[in-house]
């Protein structure tokens, strides 16, 4: 009880303002995000460029084997990092999630240099996402001028992101269910042209295994280049907590968004892999190429005879990439709002319209993506690459993160006699957080393999390892400005935001209950 009345007695003005208007006090976004969009987003809404462009990718240069083997890999550490964020997440749900977790429960000058990253890995994100969008347009026509098509999803994102959240959110919900349709039909298909249902007719079983050179191509190096890849593709993923602070019944929605995270890696990615693993050679043309990039997806649909089918895919995909263009905009967004609200930026990105929209933080966002895709010039392929690894390496670095930060928030808890109050618990802690960042931080320093060998490539060397010094400089330069300490456990602030199982929403009981927790599970 004493704990109970000491977090009452500091947030009840600003729970109380949130439930009279839907806004959260302490950062003044609307809660405006349903369950059903919430969900939706949660499954499909980082599934974009990675999946549907960067398996090709990484099937050209790893091999199979290593396509998913290093699928699988990252596939465990992201969920056992969002189970990390969930439990975190459910208890502080705010706009800021993992990067003011950073700030409140490790130092603050790594929340800042970790905001500042993982705003950039947003804004670069968007723009790999437009400059994919001149890779699958090639598949139809190359006269097509390639500034054209993304300027004009550029400008209907902007759009979409500064009218209201709601706008945003109902957008996101028909692109995911579209992507989701379009892999569950991808697998089904896939099953069948392995079996023989291919132009050949044929069975293939795990024939494209066996090629010279397969499963494991280029060796260690490429095994190894296969995780940045991975890492991209599955990038974002912790960004659905970043929807924490507009999202209505937080406590009770961030974990069932979490537990059903293990269901879209095991299927989204991983079956999705070892089906393209199986089908698609790892040398068939157009994988992997400076200019160009097709996709596997695209790929299995002409193996099974049908062109318009394959047109049908590269066009969902290309929604898809709107989709994921659509969604690291928003989060850019929101971190730049974080980093002005919390002093890290200018108090201009704090601005919101009536619908309490950043506006000032979606335009400066979305005009950093707009000058990163103007550099298409170079070859689009080859930037794409560029943008992949410089993404892939931010990613693993919150991961890493995020595991840190759960370790200390555990610890805060247990200091201060709070761990009976959290809505959630991540049943994999603290074996599961250290295992995370163990492997993490040898990933990020073992996946630049290829660029030392057989010969040094300076500019590769660059996209996989220029986020660490520049991660740590702006640590250390704020530190030092700042004066900042490493937060001890008794020490931590553990009342502000915070919701627990009190705050949770009653459910209805009876027939309508167990109806909307269906509808819910199943996005409706």
């Amino acid at each position: 009880m004493e704990v109970d009345s000491e977090k009452n007695g500091r947030a009840s003005a600003s729970h109380s303002a949130e439930q009279d208007h839907g806004v959260v006090v302490e950062d003044r976004l609307r809660r405006a995000l349903s369950p059903r969009q919430v969900q939706m987003i949660a499954i499909g809404g980082t599934i974009g460029t990675g999946l549907f462009l960067g398996t090709g990718k990484a099937l050209a240069t790893g091999g199979p084997a290593s396509l998913l083997l290093c699928y699988a890999i990252v596939g465990a550490i992201v969920f056992v990092t969002m189970l990390s964020l969930g439990e975190m997440a459910a208890f502080v749900p705010v706009a800021g999630s993992f990067c003011t977790f950073s700030a409140r429960y490790v130092d603050d000058a790594w929340g800042f240099a970790l905001t500042w990253n993982y705003w950039f890995n947003d804004a670069v994100s968007t723009a790999a996402d437009l400059v994919a969008l001149q890779l699958i347009l090639q598949y139809w026509t190359d006269t097509f001028p390639w500034y054209a098509l993304g300027l004009i999803v550029w400008f209907l994102l902007v759009l979409a992101n500064i009218i209201n959240v709601r706008a945003y959110g109902e957008v996101e919900y028909w692109l995911c269910l579209l992507k989701v349709i379009t892999i569950v039909i991808f697998i089904i298909l896939s099953i069948a042209v392995n079996c023989g249902g291919n132009t050949t007719h044929e069975y293939i079983g795990a024939r494209n295994w066996y090629l010279p050179g397969a499963p494991f191509v280029g060796g260690i190096g490429g095994f190894a280049s296969v995780f940045v890849t991975a890492s991209f593709a599955y990038g974002g993923t912790e960004s659905i907590a970043i929807t924490a602070g507009e999202t209505r019944d937080p406590a009770r929605q961030l974990p069932r968004v979490v537990k059903n995270v293990f269901w879209r890696i095991l299927f989204f990615y991983i079956l999705a892999s070892l089906m393209i693993g199986l089908n698609v050679p790892y040398n068939y043309p157009g994988l992997n190429s400076k200019d160009t990039r097709t996709s596997p997806f695209t790929i299995a649909f002409q193996l099974a005879g049908s062109k318009v089918a394959g047109s049908f895919v590269n066009a969902v995909i290309l929604t898809s990439v709107i989709s994921a263009g659509n969604h690291a905009l928003f989060a850019g967004s929101r971190l730049l709002y974080t980093l002005s609200v919390n002093g890290h930026a200018p108090k201009v990105f704090g601005r919101l319209t009536r619908f309490q929209v950043p506006w000032v933080s979606v335009l400066f966002t979305s005009f950093i993506s707009g000058l990163l895709f103007g550099a298409s010039f170079i070859g689009a392929g080859q930037l794409w690459t560029w943008l992949q690894n410089l993404v892939g390496v931010s990613n693993q670095l919150s991961w890493i993160s995020i595991g840190i930060a759960s370790l200390r928030f555990r610890a805060g808890l247990k200091a201060q006699g709070k761990e009976h109050l959290l809505p959630f618990k991540n049943w994999t802690y603290p074996a599961g957080p250290i295992i995370a960042v163990v492997l993490g931080i040898f990933i990020v320093l073992v996946q630049g393999w290829s660029c030392f060998s057989p010969n040094f490539n300076a500019v590769d060397f660059v996209s996989y390892y220029i986020e660490l010094p520049v991660f740590a400089l702006m640590f250390v330069v704020w530190k030092l400005i700042k004066r900042t300490k490493f937060k001890r456990a008794s020490e931590m602030d553990l009342i502000t935001d915070v919701y627990t199982k009190d705050d949770m929403e009653p459910e209805e009981v009876g027939w309508k209950g167990k109806a909307k927790r269906i509808g819910g599970w199943l996005c409706f």
